[in-house]
């Protein structure tokens, strides 16, 4: 029998909800991790069971990453830390951003994006990580700079069939591709903006502040990126990138999402601007796109329409792989609405949780 998890992690834990595989209620246990803020989410059901994964920063004993192997009952940490720098490189972790499973094809293997800027890779199922050091000595990452959330790698995207190809995601440094398994690493961000350089040099090689990237494991090629005041498409896996922002009411927004069945649908939580991060209007609206970014449209039905000021973070918005798809959206009012039909209409799955900074989700057996 399926089982629905969905992970939400907060400012003060990570809560785990449930339901059967309807998901049409939901129950919501305790808060775990507690006091520690969870901005990195996995869920890994490659397996003979699935591992869950929670990238915690505790303001006492500093930032970890936890698993799970009884669907969030209970969380383990390793007795030495699974994330860590190597001795002679002068870093220490600040915070676990991203946990991603690799492709099928390789059951054991896990990134984790972190702060400072780095990547780092998993073959146990995610017990012990190593630093990918192609990517850290990287000519430009001295010249990386920090985006207002921090010198983040928050988004990490596998290559579906060929596990020598990867993408990732930085703030400030752009988007940085590997084809060689991480031994070297070029930029991949021709045609994105850099909207605070002079305009000359608006559009460099490197070091645009880009908020998240996705794309659909049938056409591994298209990329969409939502940048800090830009979003984009890439038919070409990051040789160019073209500006796909007619019927948006602002280009601003942090996370994005391409639907888990349909490769041209795809999803954003639109902000007015960086020095306003509410939702245009203040009105709470996901925006969806069915031919690729080519045209957009709101989704309200069940949300507030009214005097709403919370935004969505980067790794606030996901889905599912059931049929039909969940998807899911946690805010920083500590609210997590879910939809079943696409996003045509949404219902509230929690409210009043901490400030909500990543939510992840998936159909277990």
């Amino acid at each position: 029998m399926e089982e629905a998890v969905l992970l939400i992690g907060t400012r003060k834990g990570v809560v785990v909800a449930r339901s059967d595989a309807s998901r049409r209620s939901w129950e919501l246990e305790p808060l775990q991790l507690m006091m520690s803020s969870v901005y990195g989410l996995g869920i890994d059901t490659r397996g003979s069971s699935p591992r869950l994964f929670a990238g915690a920063t505790s303001e006492h004993w500093g930032p970890s990453l936890f698993h799970s192997d009884d669907l969030g009952r209970s969380w383990q940490e390793p007795d030495q830390a699974p994330v860590a720098f190597p001795e002679g490189t002068d870093t220490a972790l600040m915070r676990v951003w991203q946990v991603q499973p690799g492709p099928v094809s390789r059951p054991g293997l896990i990134y984790a994006g972190v702060e400072p800027h780095a990547l780092f890779r998993s073959l146990d199922g995610g017990l012990t990580f190593e630093l990918v050091e192609g990517l850290f000595n990287h000519e430009h990452r001295p010249q990386w700079e920090p985006g207002g959330g921090g010198a983040c790698l928050h988004t990490i995207v596998p290559h579906p069939t060929d596990p020598d190809r990867l993408l990732v995601a930085l703030s400030a440094g752009g988007v940085y591709r590997t084809f060689d398994g991480g031994s070297s690493w070029e930029p991949a961000n021709r045609g994105i903006q850099a909207y605070w350089l002079p305009e000359e040099q608006r559009f460099p090689a490197f070091g645009q502040c880009v908020h998240k990237v996705g794309t659909h494991p049938s056409r591994p090629d298209r990329l969409l990126a939502q940048n800090h005041f830009g979003v984009y498409r890439s038919d070409d896996y990051g040789d160019s990138w073209t500006a796909i922002e007619q019927g948006l009411p602002s280009t601003f927004g942090f996370p994005l999402l391409v639907h888990p069945h349909q490769p041209d649908t795809v999803y954003l939580f639109p902000l007015q601007a960086d020095s306003e991060r509410m939702p245009p209007d203040r009105r709470c609206r996901v925006y969806r796109s069915r031919d690729a970014g080519d045209s957009w449209e709101p989704l309200t039905h069940g949300l507030p329409q009214s005097g709403y000021h919370s935004a969505v973070l980067r790794d606030g918005l996901c889905s599912d792989s059931g049929t039909p798809a969940g998807l899911y959206f946690g805010t920083r009012n500590g609210e997590v609405f879910a939809s079943l039909d696409d996003g045509d209409s949404w219902q509230v799955v929690a409210e009043h949780l901490p400030d909500v900074l990543s939510v992840r989700a998936a159909l277990v057996a």
